[in-house]
């Protein structure tokens, strides 16, 4: 019966699929104005991954009743104290297809540790821990940005929407000191001598700024918890339960209890109870390498240990990801960073990525040099490694176009060079880098500008323009993670492909192209008779004589193949 059953389940299979190709071409074509793109799930790879990056602080505000905590009510510099963005902020986004209408697959956000709950006096103008990098407790979530409960529910939620999570950690430096926050013990930190950057030694052993005391990552001495977290931890009627997962933890790893090793254990933390799916680690460059290493042997054995117990929910079988900052680390050296008299491959070091901070530069040159470039170095000097590209941050005072005269061009360098693409906040709405009477890296970051694409026709526009870009990218890893070939200068035209194990990918992209009737050649990668689609007109094409032919408005083309 079984057998029976299955026979007729294959014919109304193959009577389906021959009455789908009866369908009359000319009326195949009369519906193009709605054709829906091909359902196809796209294989996830961090090395075409797009990923969105925000201040947890300055995106979106899910909870007013938390925008204030430990009385941090000082006045400060302009857009230096807390604005009220929080966890649920991004959850609610996640939830609305904010997310997924941008064709993002990775969110990172900054730090959600307790903070300093003291602002600092700085020629900038006091200063709250609003970005989250300057540490009070590890283990505990700043109540300004949320709580464990909130976390959890971004993380599932994300999931839910085959959108990865990427915690930002650092393990370089706690937070100022402040009367509030009083200084580390010395066997835990160093508060000098500051950083001069010249050599290995004035990098690594060093406090990066003024009054941000280093934590002794070097170190494999022995040390005790600092007796003002202790006291902490008893207030809030956790000390025995934080003190007897810090055994465990002893126990099983054999670690000295050195400074680095409780620092580790409390960010892999994170990602045993909540699954996060990766690390962006912060100020990587100013600790000893080997603390890479160990952080993500550890990182990766939690990740691994929560989905044995979360099977169910699990994405794939992707391992755990950390991309470093290594400030100043550029494509173009390959694998190692040099500090003048020494040089460090932080890709053996637990790190798959590393941030590129050349695209920045490399962006005023014309698009070919650009891919043809990424795509050399991806496949030689860092295969089997790749690099997160990035045109605006929140700590890099020479953006590309910080002025936003272009975000159109923007997106098409962004999310087409090849290698992961980090999209900052705002970039999609051209949100202002410049703003006036800020310090610093201060003007970089305002708040989200959500009113203006209520009020904006020009802010709508350039939002269509990077979500058609990003669903396409989401949607075809070959774009970052695939391999890039010209296939005509004028227009200009371009290949991608992409095999990982059974699956296979390949798109052509046109940019730059003339507006009204143009033909694009795919000769030698598309064959006559091969029936394209071009997302961004939403226009369905045949390949004849090795070109297809467009007649629209547009000057970019985003050609896939249908099935």
């Amino acid at each position: 019966m079984k057998h029976l059953l299955a026979l007729l389940g294959l014919i109304l299979i193959i009577s389906s699929c021959k009455t789908e190709k009866r369908q009359p071409k000319d009326e195949a074509l009369a519906v193009k104005d709605t054709i829906i793109a091909p359902d196809k799930k796209a294989s996830f790879d961090w090395d075409g991954a797009n990923i969105y990056f925000l201040l947890t602080d300055r995106f979106n505000n899910g909870n007013p009743n938390n925008d204030i905590n430990y009385d941090r009510n000082n006045p400060t510099g302009k857009l230096r104290g807390f604005m009220g963005g929080d966890i649920e902020g991004i959850t609610k986004k996640i939830e609305d297809g904010y997310f997924t209408d941008l064709g993002i697959n990775a969110i990172w956000f900054t730090p959600i540790v307790e903070q300093i709950h003291g602002d600092t006096d700085e020629t900038t103008g006091n200063t709250y821990g609003y970005h989250g990098y300057w540490a009070k407790d590890w283990t505990a979530i700043d109540p300004n940005f949320g709580t464990k409960e909130n976390l959890a529910k971004l993380v599932k939620t994300a999931h839910d929407k085959g959108i990865r999570v990427l915690l930002d950690v650092v393990l370089n430096h706690t937070g100022p000191v402040t009367d509030k926050d009083p200084v580390w013990p010395k066997e835990w930190v160093i508060t000098d001598p500051t950083c001069e950057f010249t050599t290995y030694e004035n990098t690594t052993n060093c406090t990066l700024v003024d009054n941000l005391p280093d934590i002794l990552t070097a170190s494999d001495k022995p040390v005790v918890l600092p007796d003002a977290l202790l006291a902490k931890w008893k207030q809030e009627g956790r000390l025995s339960e934080e003190l007897d997962e810090l055994q465990l933890f002893f126990d099983r790893t054999g670690y000295p209890r050195a400074p680095r090793f409780y620092i580790i254990k409390w960010l892999t933390d994170y990602v045993h109870e909540f699954g996060v799916d990766g690390f962006r680690v912060d100020t990587v460059k100013h600790v000893n390498e080997n603390a890479w290493t160990e952080l993500y042997k550890e990182a990766s054995y939690a990740f691994e240990t929560w989905k044995k117990k979360h099977p169910n929910t699990i994405l794939d079988d992707t391992p755990f990801y950390m991309v470093g900052e290594v400030y100043n680390y550029g494509i173009s050296g390959g694998r190692e960073f040099d500090f003048g008299d020494k040089k460090v491959d932080y890709f053996d070091h637990g790190f798959h990525s590393l941030i590129n901070f050349e695209l920045k530069n490399d962006a005023v040159k014309d698009y070919d040099a650009i891919f043809s470039k990424y795509n050399k170095l991806l496949h030689t000097k860092l295969k089997n490694k790749s690099v997160v590209n990035y045109l605006t941050s929140h700590d890099d005072g020479q953006p590309f176009d910080q002025k936003r005269t272009d975000p159109i061009r923007a997106a098409n360098v962004l999310l087409l060079t090849p290698g992961a693409s980090q999209v900052y906040y705002g970039d999609e709405t051209a949100r202002s880098l410049v703003i006036d009477s800020t310090q610093g890296d201060a003007t970089l970051r305002s708040f989200m500008n959500w009113e203006e694409l209520e009020t904006s026709a020009k802010t709508k526009t350039t939002l269509d323009h990077w979500q058609k870009l990003g669903k396409f990218r989401n949607n075809h890893p070959a774009i970052g993670a695939g391999k890039h070939k010209r296939l005509s200068k004028k227009p200009y035209v371009f290949s991608r492909t992409y095999s990982k194990e059974d699956y296979k990918d390949k798109v052509v992209v046109g940019l730059d192209l003339p507006k009204g009737k143009k033909s694009l050649t795919v000769k030698g990668f598309f064959g006559d008779g091969t029936t394209l689609y071009d997302t961004y007109s939403n226009t369905e094409v045949l390949v004849t004589n090795g070109e297809v032919v467009l007649e629209n408005d547009f000057d970019i083309a985003l050609l896939e193949l249908r099935e």
